[in-house]
């Protein structure tokens, strides 16, 4: 659960914003934390927002890296822009922590990996935005930002944060069987997509809540800024509005299922949106790989920005999941709810 982060920034959710400035598009901005070895999965994060982007809204990338990161990602980024023909834009900006604490968070959780607690400041640091879609790099969009967005018009008066439970059945549930600490009932919540409306987390004086919650329990938090976020929202759970398991889902949701009984399955009657690979599971390499999330991550891969999605992403992707190592998973048997808008809004030429 410790991955790095895609954000997407919406500018403007509020209805009075948008009668004072329904003469102008409203733009949503995707931010991005990546360090270390994240640098091509941020890329593969980024590249399937592009490929689902309806042009809906102006889209525009602000990425928060590590300065040995910042050429790789401009060379890649300009060459997609000249093949798009500057639909979208993005900034490049280094790692920030603000206050006097910054060094501790810094080092605080993983030493080798400074971008873990970022997240936990975007109030502070993005102080001219009011609301984001906050996304974990490791994943994989399967349907355009803007329908994620939408859903901040669901929030009621108290609402500041939309998440996702961190599971749907007790039985499998890791913070009600394991958690040492308060989390959000009953089963917690799972942070690698969130809705952030950062104008009432200001009002809400987040930041100045997480930093007594790290220090009263921070040898009990397994999953660091998760765990926070978890601890915070047990406190305030008026505070919380429960996304629709499909714009997070994880392995969790299919490695359980069976012939006769599926705990925890994620129902996604209109597919899934946004693919988390958390734990690594996208990688070769890794043992937990799981083969249907590791065969999306591949296409998305070898996609290359600008040609056919039928031909080139979608055709091939849906001859991959026939794969046999797929079919005869679990999380082989769900693959059409990965394929679910992508047959929607892919045609032969």
């Amino acid at each position: 659960m410790l991955e790095l982060q895609m954000i997407v920034l919406v500018r403007h959710t509020d209805p009075s914003h948008r009668k004072l400035r329904n003469h102008q598009r409203e733009e949503i901005t995707i931010v991005v934390i990546s360090c270390d070895w994240r640098l091509s999965e941020t890329l593969n994060m980024v590249k399937s927002v592009l490929l689902f982007n309806t042009q809906e809204m102006p889209l525009k990338f602000i990425i928060f890296t590590e300065d040995g990161l910042m050429q790789n990602f401009s060379a890649k980024l300009d060459d997609w822009k000249e093949l798009l023909k500057d639909s979208f834009n993005y900034q490049l900006m280094p790692l920030t922590f603000p206050g006097m604490n910054s060094e501790e968070w810094i080092y605080s959780f993983n030493p080798k990996k400074p971008c873990t607690a970022q997240r936990l400041f975007l109030p502070s640091l993005l102080s001219h935005i009011d609301s984001v879609l906050y996304i974990d790099s490791d994943t994989i969009s399967m349907a355009p930002v803007a329908d994620a967005w939408k859903m901040f018009r669901q929030f009621n008066d108290s609402q500041i944060v939309g998440v996702t439970p961190e599971h749907d059945d007790s039985s499998v549930g890791w913070y009600n069987r394991f958690a040492k600490h308060p989390f959000y009932e009953p089963l917690g919540i799972n942070s690698g997509v969130m809705l952030m409306n950062l104008t009432r987390m200001r009002a809400f004086e987040w930041e100045k809540k997480i930093l007594p919650i790290y220090k009263k329990y921070y040898t009990r938090i397994i999953w660091k800024d998760q765990d926070l976020i978890n601890i915070l929202f047990h406190f305030h759970p008026e505070k919380v509005y429960l996304l629709p398991c499909e714009w997070n889902y994880r392995s969790d949701n299919c490695v359980y299922m069976n012939a006769t009984h599926a705990v925890n399955e994620c129902k996604a009657p209109n597919g899934v949106k946004i693919v988390h690979g958390n734990r690594e599971i996208f990688h070769f390499d890794h043992p937990l790989s799981v083969p249907a999330f590791r065969e999306l991550y591949l296409f998305i891969d070898k996609y290359q920005i600008g040609s056919d999605p039928y031909s080139h992403f979608l055709l091939p992707l849906i001859e991959g999941f026939k794969n046999t190592s797929i079919v005869n998973t679990t999380c082989g048997k769900i693959t059409d709810k990965f394929l679910y808008k992508a047959r929607q809004m892919f045609k032969p030429q």
